[in-house]
């Protein structure tokens, strides 16, 4: 990894070129549809409830993940 010194946080634009070259920088997900596809890693634990609850609600594990981040997100946003 390299530093870079000496960027000039007065220019916007030098910031925002300089956090867009990144590494990690941009969206790295599968488009599909109005959605994107990610890749999440979760305890097998919590995985086994998540997967009970979906069952339980009639929902695939995708739903279940979807509406609680969904649900978080207005009540933290809200």
């Amino acid at each position: 990894m390299t530093i870079n010194k000496g960027v000039n946080v007065r220019d916007k634009r030098t910031v925002e070129s300089f956090i867009g070259g990144a590494p990690d920088a941009g969206r790295k997900g599968v488009i599909r549809g109005r959605k994107e596809q990610i890749t999440l890693t979760i305890a097998p634990d919590l995985l086994a409830k998540v997967d009970e609850l979906a069952a339980k609600m009639g929902q695939s594990r995708a739903a279940l993940i979807n509406r609680a981040i969904y649900e978080l997100a207005e009540r933290v946003t809200s």
